[in-house]
């Protein structure tokens, strides 16, 4: 019996990651499951697990599949479409999660970001988020901006690994690190997590401290930046919104 080429033509290594962070950026888009995918597409979801996570590479006929599943080209312009003006996507390096450009392009963008106020309690700490692609680092970067304490504003690298379904914002200044663990945006772009970081004490003494942390579209919500009081006209909802990272379980703390 002939086989057709199409079933055992692997694509590369390093095609394959994109392709798969591609399908995984649709999987949140639409809110579907692997399952799902798999049935539409009529391949096994062991298939799909397995080229997902990188264990196995595509096949060219797997790719069409799942294309004429999605209704959307996965693979990047043959080269004599790029000679002709379309741009070639990098892919970040494999420790931040080995995404690429175009698969991470629905997180770019600016937001509100929220917490809770180290220095006034019931007070909630407002600033500005900016995620976009950096073309000399060859990822995703962050970049804090408006709040109070200016000389203290964060700016970092962007991990979206695979296994964890999360996205990390990492600062590392000379070896001193402030991280940000949050989840895939919400329908409405909302995404929540918490921090862990610093917090500056009496005497210039620094105490580690955790606390929940939410970033909103900008485009989608009311801003106001810095200390937001209870007498604060958007102090009700900046507060529901910190308080649902805890409520819908987005976070947990756990207590000895």
């Amino acid at each position: 019996m002939a086989v057709d080429p199409l079933e055992t033509t692997e694509l590369s290594e390093a095609l394959s990651r994109d392709l798969a962070a591609k399908v995984r950026e649709e999987l949140a888009r639409r809110r579907i499951s692997r399952q799902r995918l798999a049935d539409d597409a009529k391949i096994s979801i062991s298939t799909l697990e397995k080229a997902l996570s990188g264990t196995r590479p595509f096949t060219l006929a797997t790719i069409i599949r799942l294309e004429e599943a999605l209704k959307i080209k996965l693979r990047m312009p043959a080269a004599k479409d790029k000679a002709a003006g379309a741009p070639a996507m990098g892919s970040a390096p494999m420790e931040l999660g080995g995404y690429s450009a175009g698969a991470v392009k629905w997180l770019e963008g600016d937001y509100l970001t929220l917490r809770p106020s180290f220095e006034v309690k019931d007070a909630v700490y407002a600033y500005r988020t900016k995620i976009e692609w950096s073309t000399d680092k060859n990822c995703l970067c962050f970049e804090e901006s408006e709040r109070l304490d200016a000389p203290f504003s964060q700016k970092g690298v962007i991990s979206i690994p695979n296994k964890s379904g999360r996205v990390y914002l990492l600062t590392s200044d000379e070896g001193q690190f402030r991280l940000a663990i949050l989840g895939r945006p919400q329908i409405g772009g909302e995404m929540y997590g918490i921090l862990t970081t610093l917090r500056a004490e009496r005497g210039g003494q620094l105490q580690p401290v955790s606390t929940p942390l939410v970033l909103l579209q900008s485009a989608r919500h009311a801003a106001q930046f810095g200390r937001i009081a209870p007498a604060d006209p958007l102090y009700a909802e900046y507060r529901a919104q910190l308080q649902r990272a805890i409520d819908d379980d987005h976070i947990r703390f756990v207590l000895p």
